[in-house]
C-alpha cells in the first residue's frame, strides 16, 4: 500500500501511514504538519508548490483554511471571447487545479478511523460505508474526507423520488446521486412499448444499463415490468441498487448483476442513462457524469438492436450539454443511432430543474441554460 511519512517536528523521528485516495492520487512527496497558527496566503503557496499539509489543529480551523484557500484558486476568470469548448476545457482544468490545491490539505484517522482533532466529527462509521474495514493508520485528503461525511449525510436520509410515489433512494459513497429528477421523470411517463405492455405467459422484462442507484429500475418495476435486470460495473453501484431495490420491497422483481454492459437475453425495453459528457472522469464520482470518449453510450447504441424482443424499444436518456459545449454535435449523434442500425421512434424533452442552471456566475452558464434533457425511443431499422 502507498505510505506517506512526516516529522512532527526537527528532532522526532520520521512517522509514516498507509495512503488512501479515492482519485488514485500519489501520496505528496513533501509533507509539513500545520496548525491553526498557519496563514492561508503561506498555505496556499505550499501547496502550489506540491508541500502536503499535516493537519494537527482545531478542525473547524481546517475547514476555514480550505475555504480560504478555495478563495484564491477561484480567483481567475474564463478569457473574454472563448468558444464554449474552450471554457469548458479551462473550467475542467481549473477544476482540476482546484482540487490539486485543496487537496494539500491532509488530516490522519487512527486504527478506528477516528479523527483525532479538536471539535472534530465522529467519521468512524462513514469512512467504514466508504473505505471499508479500518486497516491502521490512514491519512487522506481532508477535502475528500468531507465529501465521505456528506455522503454518509445523503445515504442515511435518503432522497425522496416523486416518480416513486415520494419513497426515497439511499446513494452510496462514489455513486451518482438522482438529485436531479427531471430524468427520472421522462422515464416514469414515457409510453412503454408495445412488447413491454401486452400480457401472456412470459414476464415482461426491461434492462437498466448502468443502474446506479437502481432508481430507474425501480421506476420500471413499479410501472409494471415484472423483471427488470440492473447492470452496472461499479461494485459500489451494484451494492447500492441491492440495497435500495431491498429498501423499496422490490428485490424479488429487480435483479441486479455485475455482468458487462448488457446481461444475456432479450428484453422489451433497454433503458440506459449514460454519463452525458464526453470527457475523462477525475474521480469515482464523476463516472456519473463522464464518459471517455463516449465509449458507453457508443457501447449502448452498437449492442442494442441484438438485445431487444420483436417490438421491443430503447430508452436512451441523455443531456444535450454535450452539444452546447460543442463536445458532441447533434448530427454525430444521429449517425451514432444510423451507424448501429437504430431509428427514432419519437423525443421526450424536459428543462433541467437544478439550481446552477439559473446561476450566471457558473463558467458554463450560457450552456447549462440552454440544456434540453431527451429521451430517444429507438427501435431497429
Amino acid at each position: 500500500m502507498p505510505r506517506i511519512e512526516w516529522t512532527e517536528s526537527d528532532n522526532t523521528p520520521v512517522r509514516y501511514a498507509r495512503w488512501h485516495s479515492e482519485s488514485d492520487a500519489a501520496p505528496p512527496g513533501r509533507t509539513s504538519v500545520a496548525d491553526d497558527r498557519m496563514r492561508a496566503d503561506t498555505a496556499h503557496r505550499l501547496a502550489c508548490e506540491g508541500t502536503a499539509l499535516l493537519w494537527r489543529g482545531d478542525f473547524h480551523g481546517a475547514r476555514h483554511l480550505l475555504a480560504a484557500l478555495a478563495r484564491r484558486v477561484d480567483r481567475k476568470p474564463p478569457p473574454p471571447g472563448a468558444t464554449p469548448a474552450d471554457r469548458f476545457h479551462l473550467h475542467r482544468r481549473a477544476r482540476g487545479h482546484r482540487a490539486r490545491v485543496l487537496g494539500m490539505v491532509l488530516v490522519r484517522l487512527d486504527e478506528e478511523y477516528a479523527l483525532t482533532l479538536r471539535r472534530a466529527p465522529d467519521v468512524r462509521a462513514a469512512c467504514q460505508e466508504a473505505y471499508g474495514p479500518p486497516d491502521g493508520p490512514t491519512v487522506v485528503s481532508l477535502r475528500e474526507l468531507l465529501g465521505v461525511v456528506g455522503a454518509h449525510e445523503w445515504r442515511a436520509k435518503g432522497v425522496p423520488i416523486p416518480a416513486l410515489d415520494g419513497d426515497r433512494v439511499h446513494p452510496h459513497y462514489g455513486v451518482f446521486s438522482p438529485v436531479r429528477g427531471e430524468y427520472v421523470d421522462l422515464v416514469a411517463g414515457a409510453p412503454l412499448p408495445v412488447a413491454a405492455a401486452r400480457g401472456g405467459t412470459r414476464p415482461r422484462t426491461a434492462f437498466d444499463i448502468g443502474t446506479g442507484t437502481g432508481v430507474l429500475a425501480a421506476v420500471l418495476a413499479r410501472r409494471g415490468l415484472e423483471r427488470v435486470v440492473a447492470t452496472d460495473i461499479n461494485p459500489r453501484a451494484l451494492a447500492c441498487a441491492r440495497d435500495n431495490t431491498r429498501r423499496l420491497g422490490l428485490a424479488g422483481r429487480v435483479d441486479v448483476v455485475g455482468t458487462g454492459l448488457f446481461p444475456e437475453g432479450r428484453a422489451a425495453l433497454v433503458v440506459c442513462n449514460p454519463p452525458w459528457l464526453p470527457a475523462r472522469p477525475a474521480s469515482a464520482v464523476e463516472q456519473g457524469v463522464y464518459d471517455k470518449g463516449g465509449a458507453m453510450l457508443r457501447g449502448f447504441l452498437t449492442g442494442l438492436a441484438a438485445h431487444l424482443e420483436p417490438g421491443g424499444e430503447g430508452w436512451l436518456v441523455l443531456s444535450d450539454l454535450a452539444e452546447h459545449l460543442q463536445l458532441r454535435s447533434r448530427a454525430q449523434l444521429l449517425a451514432s443511432f444510423d451507424t448501429a442500425g437504430l431509428r427514432v421512434i419519437d423525443r421526450l424533452d424536459t428543462v433541467p430543474r437544478h439550481p446552477r442552471a439559473a446561476d450566471a456566475t457558473d463558467p458554463l452558464h450560457a450552456a447549462r441554460a440552454a440544456e434540453v434533457t431527451s429521451l430517444w425511443r429507438l427501435a431497429p431499422r
